[in-house]
């Protein structure tokens, strides 16, 4: 038979008003009675009944998390922020990954929804717009991760790309680079669409013209940094600096380089994006624009919390990027 309350009340010599007090972190019981009970706890190796008792308080303290992939280490910082977070208020996590899918995205949400979570954390959404009227319904709320479609239930947390993509290149300019390349991502991901922007806000902003032969199309992982990467070297072979989407795409542009005998940073400086763990190990150490990864899935677990509460939360709060000077990228040679 499973430990109950009572079973614990009796062993530990007090109320079953107390061991709930005790359980539920009560301030209204002295730290005597308090390690008593937590001991008795201990011992008979309870575990409260959360079926039963999301019955009574209409809560699971579960919240659901879709990741775009757990291939990209991008991810783990956003993963660890919102658990983080979620422990400290002794909230569970379940993690799954829709790779990349749509589809696969949406069957995920319908299933956290069986699960009756008490809130949903996407990462990297695919699929914004079809949140609005499905969570109508269901009233539970959403926080999407870099990505800014809100409405009823749906709230949002990113990086400000478009602002990531003008600063990436307004250093490359300031380096006296002229004729920068940018390595997309993934064709229907709004960070792809933002960075370039950013990219093309700066070149207007110093008066040098846009040239499309200057963009090659990646999917945000090293072999499409590779292949992106030869692309410009061929059609672009005056280029002297190249914007990558992500640190993964970086990583695979620089093995073209060097496979194609082109120093960096001294023929063709490198700019990545993310700073990711291993940026400050590549050879050369990447220069790159930072994303709070961390804070992301801090913020957007806190979202979650005080939506819970109550209280009122912001529906699109975006984090500034910064830019990481590190070795890939030098003074453009005249």
């Amino acid at each position: 038979m499973p430990v109950t309350i009572v079973d614990v009340a009796r062993k530990a010599g007090v109320s079953t008003a107390t061991v709930s007090r005790v359980l539920h972190k009560s301030p209204k019981v002295d730290a005597t009675t308090r390690a008593r009970v937590r001991e008795t706890l201990e011992e008979l190796g309870y575990s409260p009944n959360i079926p039963a008792r999301s019955l009574v308080t209409k809560r699971t303290r579960t919240v659901g998390l879709v990741i775009t992939t757990i291939a990209d280490p991008f991810f783990a910082d956003i993963v660890r922020g919102v658990e983080d977070v979620a422990i400290e208020n002794d909230y569970g996590v379940i993690l799954c990954d829709s790779n990349a899918d749509p589809e696969r995205e949406m069957a995920t949400i319908r299933l956290f929804q069986e699960k009756r979570v008490d809130g949903i954390i996407v990462a990297s959404s695919r699929v914004g717009d079809l949140y609005l009227g499905l969570l109508e319904k269901t009233k539970v709320p959403v926080v999407l991760v870099n990505n800014e479609k809100t409405g009823a239930y749906v709230y949002s947390v990113g990086t400000d790309d478009v602002a990531g993509g003008e600063m990436a290149t307004e250093y490359l300019i300031q380096l006296g680079h002229r004729r920068i390349g940018y390595i997309a991502g993934l064709a229907d991901a709004k960070s792809t669409y933002d960075r370039l922007t950013g990219y093309r806000q700066a070149l207007r902003k110093h008066g040098l013209p846009f040239d499309s032969s200057l963009l090659a199309p990646g999917n945000a992982r090293p072999d499409g940094g590779l292949s992106g990467m030869n692309q410009l070297l061929t059609d672009c072979p005056s280029l002297t600096a190249v914007f990558c989407y992500n640190d993964l795409t970086a990583i695979g542009a620089l093995k073209a380089l060097r496979i194609a005998g082109k120093g960096v940073p001294d023929l063709v400086s490198v700019m990545g994006y993310d700073d990711l763990l291993f940026a400050a190990y590549s050879e050369p150490p990447l220069t790159t624009i930072e994303q709070r990864k961390y804070d992301l899935g801090a913020i957007a677990m806190r979202m979650l919390l005080d939506l819970q509460s109550g209280v009122e939360s912001v529906s699109n709060n975006v984090l500034e990027p910064r830019l990481v000077i590190r070795e890939s990228c030098s003074p453009a040679k005249s």
